[in-house]
């Protein structure tokens, strides 16, 4: 093995032993622990078919993913735009858009989920400033349905669009946007014909990231969603917690960790694709 090859073994070794006991290992355990309840492989195969064919656990698989697909949407249309006021921002406003979009990492998740159910409750900050303009008649709807739930999620999984379509909007040439310009390019036309199709691995990057980190959502559609935003993590809680159908969860977590896997084999791809990106 070449030394320099050695060496980043070495390197990575600590954080390779982290991920082995505080990840690998527990899923493994609790995978085998649970599965290991049914017996023989034939138990196990007719309660996974059993399992994925239960109407309830197959609209939650359906609900995880369409609700997941409509952040990525609405993540990706608020993203876009200030990644790209980020590309052109300079000094103090630079500063003041990153600080931004970074801060709300310093805050727990579920603080934050709190503070989105204070703003968008029935007496909310929201309701009772449209109240007051006259916009409204009485309060909208904003908590415990599937708007609540991806407004609390956009605003958990936007940084990570705008940062990804940041890298990918800086890798982009202006020499290139000048030269459409000089060929009496309309301003709508370079982006169109330019500077979108360039950064287009940006947003199918972005895209993706959001997606894995949304099907696996739980506090945030827990805590503000409704009956009908069932989600396929907060089955797999129920079913440990609730009814300690250990079998069960670990068959839904399976489920879960293959969508989740097979999604960052795509992402990985594609970024090898693109080194910058990946960078």
């Amino acid at each position: 093995m070449p030394l320099g090859r050695l060496g980043a073994l070495l390197l990575l070794a600590p954080t390779l032993l982290l991920m082995l006991l505080i990840f690998v290992g527990p899923i493994g355990w609790f995978l085998s622990a649970a599965l290991g309840e049914l017996g023989s492989l034939s138990e196990i195969w007719e309660e996974a078919v059993a399992t994925l064919g239960s109407r309830t656990i197959l609209a939650a698989i359906l609900n995880t993913n369409w609700i997941a697909f409509l952040v990525t949407l609405v993540v990706l249309a608020l993203g876009y735009p200030l990644a790209y006021a980020l590309t052109r921002a300079k000094g103090l406003a630079f500063t003041a858009i990153l600080v931004c979009i970074l801060l709300p990492y310093f805050t727990s998740v579920i603080v934050r989920t709190y503070a989105w159910m204070v703003l968008l409750g029935r007496n909310g900050l929201i309701n009772q400033a449209l109240l007051g303009l006259g916009v409204i008649q009485q309060p909208l709807e904003l908590m415990y349905n599937r708007t609540g739930v991806i407004i609390g999620m956009t605003y958990v999984l936007l940084p990570y669009m705008i940062l990804t379509l940041y890298s990918a909007m800086k890798a982009v040439d202006p020499r290139l946007l000048q030269a459409a310009e000089g060929m009496g390019a309309s301003p709508f036309e370079v982006f169109r014909k330019v500077f979108f199709p360039l950064t287009l691995h940006g947003v199918v990057a972005g895209a993706l990231i959001v997606f894995i980190l949304g099907v696996g959502f739980f506090i945030t559609p827990a805590l503000m969603g409704g009956p009908g935003d069932i989600m396929i993590a907060m089955l797999i809680e129920r079913e440990i917690e609730l009814t300690q159908n250990w079998p069960v969860a670990a068959l839904m977590t399976l489920v879960l960790l293959a969508v989740t896997l097979s999604l960052y084999a795509v992402y990985h791809r594609f970024s090898a694709e693109r080194p910058g990106l990946a960078a």
